[in-house]
């Protein structure tokens, strides 16, 4: 299936590892231009230069998201390395599951802030585009209490609800707006391999409560991403999709 995203322009935030930089591998064999960024440096170059073997054009650069001014200037150079910006896709978390206030300041800065100023930098570029598509990386834990900290659920669900009102808003002009709230997602180096190692009972729970026995892995839910930020979902806006295995037991209606 061609999912139209070939000489479009995206960028993703969190591209360096896990489900961002599956979501910059994907949309760049499918043809699309990709702009990362993440902390790392050296983590954006190499994964740069992987993407650059699939002929688009690539760039990236290292940013704290929780950084407005840093945060908008890579929104503004990646529009000229690429030449223009069609889609964004907010995936950086601050996994801030704490609870305390701490938590709740991470989670503010970079889960919820960071997509707002995301979306609002790209915002010019999103209005000349005629496949504008903005996709907001949420989570079940803003479906449903687990045994996350409160901040990191209550800032979750607050970026499905800031996506639905995105595409009320932006209909009319073509922009859309969606989110995906992945379940446990399991990859090298991510946060449940480390639980895996730091807390084998917290994993072995966590594993219990999986229907399929297992955890996502990021090309699963990067191919839920790219599908929904595509043209071919072009009368697709204000959807959360849930991509969890069954593990969230709430009907979503």
């Amino acid at each position: 299936m061609d999912l139209g995203l070939k000489g479009l322009n995206v960028l993703i935030t969190g591209g360096s590892k896990g489900i961002g930089q599956r979501c910059a591998d994907l949309m760049a064999r499918e043809g699309a231009n990709v702009s990362i960024c993440a902390r790392k440096a050296a983590e954006i170059d190499t994964v740069v230069e992987s993407l650059k073997t699939h002929g688009t054009a690539c760039f990236g650069a290292p940013v704290d998201v929780a950084d407005k001014d840093a945060l908008e200037a890579w929104v503004s150079d990646s529009a000229a390395a690429l030449g223009g910006i069609d889609i964004v896709i907010a995936n950086v978390s601050a996994l801030a599951v704490s609870d305390d206030e701490a938590a709740w300041q991470a989670g503010f800065e970079t889960d919820m802030m960071h997509s707002v100023r995301l979306v609002n930098a790209a915002m010019p570029w999103l209005e000349q585009s005629d496949h504008a598509a903005i996709t907001l990386i949420s989570s079940v834990s803003g479906r449903e209490i687990d045994f996350t900290g409160p901040a990191y659920g209550a800032f979750k669900g607050a970026l499905v609800h800031y996506a639905q009102g995105l595409a009320y808003k932006l209909a009319g002009q073509g922009i859309r707006a969606n989110t995906v709230s992945p379940g446990n997602t399991y990859f090298p180096g991510g946060i449940w391999a480390q639980i895996e190692e730091g807390n084998p009972e917290l994993f072995a729970e966590a594993m219990s409560l999986n229907p399929m026995g297992r955890m996502g892995t990021p090309e699963e839910v990067a191919t839920g991403v790219a599908f929904l930020s595509a043209p071919c979902s072009s009368f697709t806006t204000g959807t959360n999709l849930v991509i969890d295995g069954a593990l969230t037991k709430g009907v979503q209606l």
